[in-house]
């Protein structure tokens, strides 16, 4: 059994990445050939000598890119990616992260969650109470679609812009997730202004937040506009609860982000969203934008964050106010670099790291504010990303579903039928403790200052969200699950070990192999060592449990959990 704290081991040999060297300067052109050019070539005398100038010497060849290891390059997509097979370290190798990343932004979006849906059939009456559907529609695009950076990236905003299917309470549920999720995987390199926009007209994070069908206030009930969704936009989606430096850390003394008086003027701009059918026949509507009712729309003045909504504006008008005020304000910036750096790269990132990366999104060089590819390049390429850290506060605990798509990615793991029956995976009892798009509350599964309580990490000041569902029960779940996948699949979901089982004979090279392409080359000689003694104890001949006892070992092993 693990302990509920993995111990953080330092990564083994691991070599350094070098610093990429400087472009060749310009070249300098003596005094001696400045004087063989002039004067249209002619002698001191001044008579021409008929000949041309000799020509400049050649640029010395550009130095090639820095050298990129295999095990670096898993590192590399430990951060970026759902998982790594070995033809993905090998791309990387060969592109060098920069260039993996543009051909990651350059892939074209795949199957939409909706579409799948609606190609199996989930559209169909009979589901119209149901949530049936959604879950392979996630795993699929997790585990299939080769944009892998889009998926990465998607799926920490859906860590950050919450939306839980059992917190949908509204008809064709998996659809209004499903429309919800597809957005984010719309907008992932997009701008962060926009991705506003469209989770604000969202009908999936309407129905969540409780604003869908918001009316102004009534004077003679005294009801007041719904204050949910102004209230989480700010704290967990854009602003935070303190006021930020530009590098993350919170302003002394400490101030508050907003106020009450804050929230319920905010409020009142998101009132009269409603969808834009009453026809409930189909899911269709789901996937629309929401529309004003401008009998429900508080068209009185609004102030919120130094901002005035004047008397009479209309709906649209009011939620651009509202929206333009938000992004502009300096916390958003830092905020959001933050918990995209922890949800990709290590927990506790250095102020200067989410300094250079905040920076980014304020401008990405062009001018431009919220660029998220811009600012998911800068957070992946810094140095701080880039070096294997070698401090006590570094790195991160691998998420429960990374772990998942991590091996499933590995070794090709498929559903020959398209079912994807790998189903809710965030029970702590007998699952992963963590299943996307299945959040029990606007928090996610975890807090990104969750510290754990009587630990060496709380001791140090150090915060460990993933921490927050990991305990004594949801570990050997997790363990058990694992095997079970492994070694078995689910239904039609299952691995293909073909290539790495021509190792099994020989335990170091199996052992290294699952290493590099499941943990980074993160194990260190001691677990390499363990794991190879229990691969040993079994018949050379039994070559599969070879394979299944060096992945499930490895996968157990803090060192792989705690990705560095």
């Amino acid at each position: 059994m693990l302990d509920t704290e993995p111990t953080v081991v330092p990564y083994a040999d691991a070599p350094e990445v070098e610093t990429p060297s400087r472009m060749p300067g310009e070249i300098l052109v003596s005094t001696l050939a400045l004087a063989a050019c002039g004067g249209g070539g002619s002698t001191p005398s001044g008579g021409s000598t008929g000949s041309s100038p000799p020509p400049p010497p050649a640029p010395p060849p550009s130095p090639p890119p820095p050298t990129i290891s295999d095990t670096q390059a898993s590192r590399f997509l430990a951060q970026s990616a759902m998982g790594s097979s070995r033809a993905d370290i090998a791309e990387v190798v060969s592109m060098g992260y920069a260039g993996w990343l543009d051909a990651q932004f350059a892939k074209p979006r795949g199957q939409t969650l909706w579409d799948y849906l609606v190609a199996q059939g989930y559209n169909n009456a009979t589901y119209i109470n149901s949530e049936a559907g959604f879950d392979p529609s996630m795993w699929r695009a997790l585990l299939a679609e080769p944009d892998q950076l889009r998926q990465r990236v998607a799926t920490a905003l859906l860590e950050i812009m919450v939306v839980g299917i059992s917190g949908l309470n509204v008809s064709w549920r998996q659809f209004a997730l499903a429309a919800y999720v597809d957005v984010l995987f719309d907008n992932a390199f997009g701008n962060f202004r926009t991705l506003l926009d469209k989770i604000t007209t969202n009908a999936g994070m309407a129905t969540f937040l409780t604003f869908l069908g918001n009316k102004k206030a009534n004077a003679a009930t005294g009801a007041e506009p719904d204050e949910n969704y102004a209230r989480e936009l700010m704290q967990l989606f854009t602003l935070g609860l303190r006021q930020l430096n530009a590098d993350g850390t919170e302003k002394t003394p400490a101030q508050e982000t907003y106020v009450p008086a804050d929230v319920s003027g905010l409020a009142r701009v998101f009132t009269g969203l409603t969808l834009d059918s009453a026809d409930n026949s189909t899911p269709d509507r789901l996937r629309r934008p929401l529309i004003f009712n401008a009998g429900q729309h508080e068209t009185g003045v609004s102030t919120f964050l130094g901002a005035t909504v004047p008397a009479g504006t209309d709906g649209a008008g009011a939620v651009k106010i509202a929206l333009d005020t938000i992004f502009a304000h300096p916390n958003v910036g830092p905020f959001v670099s933050r918990q995209l750096i922890q949800r990709l790269v290590t927990s506790n990132p250095s102020a200067a790291y989410v300094g250079r990366v905040a920076a980014v999104f304020a401008n990405n060089g062009s001018g431009t504010r919220g660029d998220l590819k811009a600012t998911v390049r800068a957070l992946l390429l810094d140095d701080e990303a880039r070096t294997v850290p070698t401090g006590a506060n570094a790195g991160k605990l691998r998420e429960p579903v990374m772990r998942l798509t991590g091996w499933a990615r590995a070794f090709g793991a498929t559903s020959a039928s398209n079912a994807w029956p790998i189903g809710d995976t965030s029970s702590q009892n007998n699952r992963l403790g963590e299943s996307m798009g299945r959040s029990p509350s606007v928090f996610n599964w975890w807090r990104p200052g969750y510290v754990p309580p009587a630990t060496t990490l709380s001791a140090a000041g150090l915060v460990a969200p993933e921490f927050q569902v990991t305990n004594e029960v949801s570990t050997i779940a997790y363990i058990n699950f694992m095997q079970t996948l492994i070694q078995n699949g689910m239904g039609d979901f299952k691995a293909d070990y073909t290539a790495i089982t021509a190792k099994a004979a020989d335990s170091a090279a199996l052992v290294d192999e699952v290493n590099i392409i499941v943990a980074a080359g993160q194990l260190s000689a001691a677990t390499i060592a363990t794991i190879r003694s229990a691969v040993d104890s079994i018949a050379a001949a039994n070559t599969a449990n070879r394979v299944y006892t060096a992945i499930l070992l490895t996968m157990a092993s803090p060192d792989y959990l705690t990705l560095r």
